[in-house]
């Protein structure tokens, strides 16, 4: 009897040191995971590059990964907020729970709430089953909302009540579940204005951004455009079966004077573009197909990334240069969809938009209303 008891005590400890081994295990893969993931974020060496302004943003990841702090990434299109969010959770306690990602801006408005929330069966005309919700979905993890700007308030009210109650139901359903998540946002646009506007609630704005961090865009980190064109020259040379050819001088002076609008997203465009020109001969400037724009001119944060003149300073009076701007945008998207024949896939591609983003454009301009 006495023996028994001795080996289930035995075994009951064993298996407590079994837990803490495996915690102790677990710690370790994160702290690797931290030194790993967020020392080379882009899962490249030369994304890190030299900037002072990237290197403090990733020093900013560094700090708020190992807590579970609600992250607000801002910046232009194309700047890397998603890849940046995926290295906070890869370095982050959750590391092991999954990260589920969702483009606010790419799904009807009737949607969100189901997406994000999940519905259960017969909620809603077509609900023919239950669905999981985003929020379920990432549950021990992540969950990352881009374009966060794009939400209505209707929505936006209901996720700020998750986000204090850490609570919610599905659509049609009474059952609450937790929300066991970590909430990383993302947004292009200036919420702020949004507020001022009333077009984003003040309480959630402030929710959200607990902890911001701003990514610069391509423009302002200097010679670091280089370190990332000869990466992607590797990267995209071995996939598509080339030698790794080079960029000549002519090329790297064009890649610093361009003013990359549609930041890294328009450099791997350009590159790639570049490859399949080159032969696998050295890359030239003519290669890359881009515009010798001076660097310090201002670019608005929705200007799309395409080939285009360089156009005069445009007046001072802020009106006259938000309809020169606004003219000038509708021009180049037009000629995209020219270019491409109409395939908007291939112009968003070209613009380096995604194809939300330019649809968004094309409605704002009346350009689905009438023939480009």
């Amino acid at each position: 009897m006495v023996l028994g008891i001795q080996h289930q005590r035995l075994a009951e400890h064993q298996q407590r040191l079994g837990a803490v081994e495996e915690q102790a295990q677990k710690i370790e893969r994160q702290v690797a995971s931290l030194r790993t993931t967020l020392d080379n974020p882009f899962g490249f060496d030369a994304i890190i590059g030299r900037a002072p302004k990237f290197v403090a943003v990733v020093e900013d990841a560094r700090k708020v990964a190992v807590t579970n702090t609600t992250v607000l990434l801002t910046g232009e299109s194309g700047t890397g907020k998603e890849v940046l969010a995926l290295a906070i959770h890869q370095a982050s306690p959750r590391a092991d729970g999954p990260f589920i990602a969702l483009n606010c801006a790419a799904l009807p408005e009737t949607l969100v709430e189901s997406e994000l929330f999940g519905h259960e069966r017969g909620a809603f005309t077509g609900a023919d089953r239950l669905k999981r919700g985003r929020f379920e979905l990432a549950g021990g993890g992540t969950l990352f909302l881009d374009e966060i700007g794009e939400l209505t308030v209707a929505v936006q009210a209901k996720l700020l009540r998750v986000l204090q109650e850490r609570r919610y139901e599905r659509v049609g359903g009474t059952t609450t579940l937790k929300a066991d998540v970590r909430l990383i946002a993302a947004t292009n646009s200036d919420l702020e204005r949004g507020v001022a506007e009333g077009r984003f609630r003040e309480d959630l704005y402030y929710r959200l951004g607990v902890f911001r961090i701003h990514l610069p865009a391509l423009r302002e980190r200097g010679e670091d455009v280089l370190l990332l064109a000869d990466h992607f020259v590797r990267e995209l040379g071995a996939k598509m079966g080339k030698l790794e050819p080079g960029l000549n001088r002519e090329a790297r002076d064009l890649l610093l004077a361009h003013s990359w609008p549609g930041n890294i997203r328009e450099l791997q465009n350009a590159i790639e573009r570049a490859l399949i020109l080159a032969q696998g001969e050295l890359i030239a400037a003519e290669h890359l197909g881009l515009a010798r724009r001076p660097r310090d001119e201002a670019v608005p944060a929705t200007a799309p990334a395409v080939t285009a003149p360089a156009v005069a300073a445009p007046p001072t009076d802020t009106a006259t240069s938000t309809l020169i701007i606004a003219e000038q945008e509708k021009r180049l998207i037009v000629e995209a969809l020219r270019r491409t024949g109409g395939n908007k896939t291939r112009a968003a591609a070209a613009l380096g938009l995604s194809p939300t983003q330019l649809l968004r454009r094309i409605r704002r301009f009346g350009l689905d209303r009438q023939s480009v």
